[in-house]
């Protein structure tokens, strides 16, 4: 090799190792290729040369996007990325057939554009053993922290996590917003302890078998989900803690059947001596997110369960085979008092079915006893795309039960019903793995005439009305 070659060799090496540093690394090939081609460069050169780079490349570790804007560490057991998602909600309600003809007013039956959730995060894993997740959430009046929890990982089938993040328990409640089947969760997931504050241990001893057991505060001032979010036990007076568990399974996976989901679990909490304020309570509102139909707000502290014993109870189901699924759950849960208060309990269930015109499958979003993010078969990118993105069809049927009050007693009686059923009707396009846009028509007959739309409270100057119809359309990013 003569000088000048030699000399075009180390200049060569020293600006392509030099790229990286420069987000030039994609086309380190390229300009190897050219160099080759040209004959400044052997093939046995250019491949030296990009060793070269590669290793390098590698030590420093990689900067890229994934679901996430995510660093990895050269040695690959760390990684941190950057996450959020943003959903953008307009939601329309009709409910003028009632007794005078008249539209109820107030905020929860308004046609509003909303943000209704707009998450900003980080998470990770350190030296391939710890997790940690900081998730904000700034989409209402004041922005807090949602979740926060760090995470032990001895191995994929033993984790044991702290802090603040979901307890094991339900299908729809631990299953992200971005990924639900309809714009907004059904009662049954309401019925989930929620976002809360503990200890939970975790895993998947096995491809198809997950686990969870959690020990958290449990209610606090509230009984249904997230109520231990923002807050932490006020007192030693009925300091009980809530335990929660769910086991599931999926025997398609078991079988090895990589088509089909065929999953199967069940949900348990107790949360003795729960403590509350003074409005412990029990609020329902339309799955569409509009009338607040059932609540226990509005009572006395003498005539509602003031630290009651409670007990939750879920089953769960999921059946698909390619582009079909039929997905399932019921919810209960059982408050007991025992000073001069009778038990009740309140009881909820949804069928939903959903199709993917498309032809994408639902086996491949699901993971871990959870459905996940879907891949359309071909990203739409905009009106000159050859792509469609996938697009689904999908219907629901909602049950609520809560007959086991006492009407006038535990809540306002024509303020309220304790048995509804809801109609929803949705189509959902999926432009890529990251953006969605949602269109929901949700009928509810409250099979009765109630006055007001503020859960449990009368609003003067409303007529009474025994249906809601709805409108929800959402458009959703997330990274």
């Amino acid at each position: 090799m003569n000088f000048n070659k030699k000399l075009a060799v180390a200049v060569s090496g020293a600006v392509l190792l030099m790229a990286g540093q420069f987000a030039l690394a994609d086309s380190t090939t390229d300009i190897v290729d050219a160099l080759v081609s040209k004959g400044v460069l052997t093939e046995e050169e250019g491949k030296l040369i990009s060793k070269g780079h590669e290793t390098k490349k590698k030590a420093e570790g990689t900067v890229g996007f994934n679901n996430g804007f995510k660093i990895n560490s050269g040695d690959g057991k760390s990684n941190f990325s950057v996450n959020g998602r943003i959903q953008a909600d307009y939601r329309y309600f009709d409910t003028k057939e009632t007794v005078a003809n008249a539209a109820p007013t107030g905020a929860n039956n308004a046609d509003t554009f909303d943000i209704r959730r707009a998450y900003l995060g980080v998470k990770g894993t350190f030296r391939n053993w710890v997790n940690f997740e900081a998730t904000v959430d700034a989409a209402g009046t004041s922005a807090y922290v949602k979740y926060y929890w760090l995470e032990t990982a001895f191995s994929d089938k033993f984790k044991v996590r702290f802090g603040q993040f979901k307890p094991g328990f339900g299908l729809e409640q631990l299953t992200s917003s971005r990924f639900i089947d309809m714009t907004e969760r059904d009662w049954a997931a309401s019925l989930a302890p929620g976002v809360n504050k503990g200890i939970m241990i975790h895993g998947v001893p096995t491809a198809g078998i997950t686990y969870a057991l959690t020990v958290s505060n449990g209610s606090v001032g509230t009984y249904i989900s997230d109520s231990g979010q923002k807050a932490i036990e006020g007192s030693n007076n009925g300091d009980g803690k809530q335990i929660s568990g769910r086991l599931t399974a999926n025997i398609a996976e078991l079988m090895g059947n990589k088509e089909a989901i065929m999953h199967i679990g069940g949900s348990y909490a107790s949360d003795n001596d729960a403590p509350t304020s003074a409005v412990g309570a029990l609020d329902f509102r339309t799955n569409a997110r509009g009338t607040g139909f059932f609540g226990t707000s509005v009572r006395s502290a003498t005539a509602m369960f003031t630290t009651p014993d409670i007990t939750r109870y879920g089953l769960e189901g999921i059946g698909s085979y390619g582009p079909v699924k039929l997905q399932a759950e019921y919810a209960k849960m059982d408050l007991s008092e025992g000073t001069g208060h009778a038990d009740a309990d309140v009881k909820a269930y949804y069928v939903n079915l959903s199709w993917l015109v498309t032809g994408e499958t639902y086996a491949s979003a699901y993971k871990n006893g959870l459905m996940d993010r879907l891949t359309p078969k071909n990203n739409f990118t905009g009106l000159d795309s050859s792509g469609l993105g996938a697009i689904e069809l999908g219907l629901r049927y909602s049950k609520f039960d809560a007959s086991g009050f006492i009407s006038g007693t535990d809540y306002v009686a024509n303020a309220s019903s304790d048995n509804v059923d809801s109609y929803t009707a949705g189509i959902k396009w999926i432009t890529d793995p990251n953006t969605r846009f949602m269109l929901n028509y949700v009928y509810t007959d409250f099979n009765k005439y109630i006055v007001g739309n503020s859960a449990g409270a009368a609003v003067a100057g409303t007529s009474a009305f025994n249906n809601e119809k709805a409108i929800n359309f959402r458009a959703q990013f997330d990274f």
